[in-house]
């Protein structure tokens, strides 16, 4: 038996928090903050990272995406487990646990350590932040207001991402990059001091029986599937790719079929039938792909090409963060005038700007390009973020919002592992192509040198000075070479996500 979701269609005559509401807004706006800083920070640190821990490039990369890879396994289950037993207290538990791990990940001694602890982090990270959005949607059911306060929620994370940068650097100038961790001790603590006395606990009043096949099978989906574009990424077609990519396909197919025949399901599959839901989160996904991804090689590019310190790396960025932030609150009263179909599309046309310049001009003028790229880049993301994620949220029933919300995140986080994992693998594969070897160099400053761009920066450090310069010159060349490629398919994805939009959001509710 199948369940039909009730989807509100107008909810701006709702009761209008007063003071009260705006304050637990600060507070649930304490999580976004950090998980956005803990991405930007690591992103920057990482190559310091592979200098101390002298990852191999298929480390590295998990460096960066076993975090989100956990968290979108596990975030439909947090979501619904918030909505049965409180979301607030999901949020607390996951505040803990995130504050601890961090700590252990700091002082992580080895790359296979560091991994373990980034996949820890993800466990509690998927309980933060459904949490934080359905929360939102429970305090502020007035649409009007609900639409200003996703728009300062979402530009949280812009503005964790900006501070990432300046905080990060400042860390990684006088510290080891361990610090870069421990910020989430400072942050989380007023979270587990002021939650409990100004966010209201919600839960769905009506909660099904908790279903752990679907558990698993939510799992099964997403994990198999998201190593396989990994592996694709990085090793090329494979036997193993397509396995697990064929296994993950299949589990996925079962658990759709299960919330289907289910009474009371795990996830309320008819949102998926509503276009201004899918449509939503399809953009989502590949905004972030995008965004994640441009920043993943713009940051090294910055540091080990353009020689920036992370202190300057991160202040080249913050004009975009910025802009993001910008675009997210000024295109609030826009929405009301202007539907989602046109508003979404327009606002990624500056994303396709952005991504143009980079490809076009970065390799020979330096930084300022970059920066004046990622400010065009920003302003799409920014506008394009705040209006699907209430587009998602107001497409579902109160009571489901942390499955919603959940579904959401999902492609959040499905998005960074994709923006690293494809674009980042990207890049990878045209460096390696791309780079030419200086005659005599020793064997395993060539295999270091073939495995990532800071392995070549540290293998050049070590050589005498005119055979380093020439394995420098090398691989700056044939990370330069994959720039113009990576950036180029970064404009298609945003493409595809304005055409996604256009088609899908025509009957998105508006005022």
């Amino acid at each position: 038996m199948t369940r039909t979701a009730s989807i509100p269609t107008t909810e701006t005559d709702a009761p209008r928090v007063g003071a009260r509401g705006w304050a637990a807004l600060v507070v649930l706006m304490l999580p976004v903050l950090l998980v956005s800083v803990d991405n930007t920070v690591l992103s920057f640190a990482l190559p310091e990272i592979s200098i101390a821990l002298a990852p191999t490039g298929a480390e590295q990369l998990w460096i960066i995406d076993v975090y989100p890879l956990v968290l979108a396994g596990l975030l439909v289950t947090m979501g619904t487990l918030g909505d049965r037993f409180g979301r607030r207290r999901m949020l607390l538990i996951g505040s803990i646990g995130f504050a601890a791990v961090s700590a252990l990940a700091a002082f992580a001694p080895t790359a296979g350590l560091l991994i373990a602890a980034r996949a820890l982090l993800g466990f509690f990270g998927a309980m933060l932040m459904p949490s934080t959005l359905s929360l939102l949607r429970s305090i502020f059911q007035n649409r009007d207001q609900r639409r200003m306060a996703i728009a300062v929620w979402a530009s949280a994370f812009s503005a964790g991402a900006a501070l990432g940068p300046i905080v990060g650097g400042f860390l990684l100038e006088h510290f080891a990059w361990g610090s870069v961790f421990l910020i989430a001790v400072p942050v989380l603590i007023p979270l587990v001091v002021l939650a409990p006395l100004l966010v209201p606990e919600s839960r769905d009043p009506n909660p099904g029986r908790i279903d752990p096949v679907s558990i698993v099978l939510s799992m099964a989906a997403m994990v198999p599937v998201v190593y396989a574009i990994k592996s694709l990424a990085v090793d090329g077609p494979s036997l193993v790719a397509a396995g697990w990519a064929v296994l993950g396909i299949a589990m996925g197919v079962l658990f759709v079929r299960r919330q289907n025949r289910t009474v009371v399901p795990m996830l309320d599959m008819a949102l998926f039938r509503r276009g201004s839901f899918s449509g939503a989160i399809m953009v989502n996904l590949l905004s972030v792909v995008a965004l994640v991804g441009f920043l993943y090689f713009v940051s090294q590019h910055l540091q080990l090409v353009l020689g920036l310190s992370p202190l300057l790396a991160g202040a080249a960025l913050v004009p975009g963060m910025a802009a993001m932030i910008v675009a997210g609150l000024t295109v609030v009263p826009v929405s009301r005038r202007v539907p989602p179909h046109v508003l979404v599309p327009s606002a990624l046309l500056f994303s396709v700007a952005g991504y143009l310049i980079v490809a076009f001009t970065t390799h020979d003028h330096g930084v300022a390009p970059l920066i004046i790229a990622f400010v065009v880049l920003g302003i799409g993301i920014g506008a394009a973020e705040t209006i699907s994620n209430e587009l998602i949220l107001s497409s579902a029933p109160a009571e489901k919002a942390g499955a919603a919300s959940a579904v959401s995140e999902t492609a959040y986080e499905l998005g960074a592992v994709l923006g690293t994992a494809v674009l980042g693998g990207i890049i990878t594969a045209f460096y390696r192509g791309a780079l030419a070897l200086p005659d005599g160099l020793p064997a395993e400053a060539a295999q270091s040198a073939r495995e990532t761009l800071a392995g070549a920066y540290t293998a050049a450090d070590e050589l005498p000075a005119k055979l380093g310069d020439a394995l420098w010159d090398a691989a700056a060349s044939a990370f330069g070479s994959g720039v113009m490629i990576t950036s180029l398919i970064g404009a298609v994805l945003v493409v595809a996500a304005g055409l996604i939009a256009a088609v899908t959001l025509r009957k998105a509710p508006t005022h």
